[in-house]
């Protein structure tokens, strides 16, 4: 770092420590003269850092009072980091509120940082491509996550304002057991109050959230993705779908996430649970999984898989 450039830190950091001082005070500090230390106070008022100037024989110069910034330095790799944590979390849905926080961070970022290094990441994220689907997020409020985070760590009970999928709206007590972000949305995960069993809220859902008194225990052994992800699972699409696959247990486990269904060892393979809304996407999974399987249930999905096989068939046969 350019020794000008570190004194105007240096300065700052002083100016942080709280209090006036004088300009012959900060010249000693810093090994200058007097002329110096106004110049490079003149550097942090172009920056937008509020310095107050004392007027007389004796002036001299202090922060605005309740203003504290650390200088911010980074190296090329932590820059790098920061911004594509940034791109990251933009694309996953991963941002609260809006995403006008991630990109005015950004924006920020960019401007503490030299020209060169700037101009370079703003070709790596215009360049950059990332597989995978773009979410389409909820995102909750800030306040609600944060909110919720400490109750969760701290074990205290919480008071939340919630709007049901039916367009109802109520409180409820909660006990926070955990935070997990899925497929471009939040959730929290803990016993709820008002039936006594472990429940799943969406964070988007939430208006408003408040600690309450006292304290909880998490179950031994709680596991609140797993949870969230069986939960999911078993929202009361149109169908309810049973296969049996002729694979072993480790192999379905390693292939099917909880998400989509609930696995379970039995004596000619593995039965796969599920709820579907459309029998046309469960039998496009279902031939993609590559085993031999068996349908138990719905009858209707063996003539889905007939069709399916059909046009299959027919593409197959296009080409000759």
């Amino acid at each position: 770092m350019a020794r000008p450039t570190a004194r105007v830190l240096a300065l700052l950091e002083i100016l942080q420590s709280g209090g006036a001082f004088s300009v012959a005070d900060l010249a000693r500090r810093l090994g200058v003269d007097e002329r110096t230390v106004r110049r490079y106070t003149a550097h942090l008022l172009d920056l937008g850092i509020p310095v107050e100037a004392r007027r007389g024989r004796y002036g001299g110069y202090r922060l605005a009072p309740g203003y504290k910034l650390p200088p911010l330095m980074l190296t090329e790799e932590e820059a790098v980091a920061i911004a594509l944590g940034l791109a990251a979390g933009h694309r996953a849905g991963l941002v609260t509120a809006d995403h006008a926080a991630a990109e005015s961070a950004t924006a920020k970022l960019r401007r503490v940082l030299p020209a060169t290094l700037a101009r370079r990441i703003d070709a790596l994220l215009v360049t950059m491509d990332v597989t995978g689907p773009v979410r389409q997020p909820a995102p909750p409020g800030t306040e609600v996550l944060l909110v919720l985070a400490e109750a969760a760590r701290h074990r205290h009970p919480v008071q939340l304002t919630y709007t049901t999928w039916h367009g109802r709206s109520g409180e409820r007590g909660l006990d926070p057991y955990g935070l997990v972000f899925h497929n471009g949305r939040w959730y929290v995960t803990g016993r709820d109050h008002a039936s006594g069993t472990v429940r799943t809220f969406r964070l988007d859902r939430i208006a408003a959230t408040r600690a309450t008194g006292g304290t909880f225990e998490v179950p031994a052994g709680f596991d609140p993705t797993g949870h969230v992800l069986a939960g999911l699972a078993s929202v009361p699409y149109a169908h309810d779908v049973a296969v049996l696959l002729h694979t072993s247990l480790a192999e379905a486990r390693r292939r099917i996430p909880p998400s989509v269904g609930t696995l379970s060892e039995v004596a000619d393979g593995v039965r796969l649970a599920f709820r579907a809304e459309h029998l046309g996407g469960a039998a496009q999974m279902l031939a993609g999984l590559g085993w031999p399987f068996t349908i138990e249930r719905p009858a209707e999905l063996r003539a889905e898989m007939r069709a399916l096989a059909a046009r299959l068939l027919t593409h197959a046969d296009s080409g000759e």
